[in-house]
């Protein structure tokens, strides 16, 4: 694994160190990986979600309204947890 140094101020040190001791992580460097992590997974949500507007969107005309389509793509993002 590979090791980085990352300077923070005060209370960004003191908000990780409360979650490392409150959460479910066994040491601060633990709850940092799981935000890269979740960080990680949501910018691929959002890619995916990007991937389908592109596509829609060379596809033509659509039979929706605008506000449909905002609709459908509010609930689409809501289901990818975005």
């Amino acid at each position: 694994m590979a090791t980085m140094n990352v300077s923070l101020s005060e209370d960004a040190k003191d908000w990780v160190d409360e979650q490392a001791r409150t959460e479910r992580y066994d040491t601060p460097a633990d709850y940092v990986r799981d935000l890269i992590e979740r960080d990680r997974v949501r910018h691929a949500k959002i890619q995916a979600m990007q991937a389908r507007v592109d596509e829609a969107l060379a596809s033509g005309d659509s039979e929706h309204s605008m506000s449909e389509i905002l609709e459908i793509a509010r609930a689409r993002a809501s289901a990818l947890g975005l």
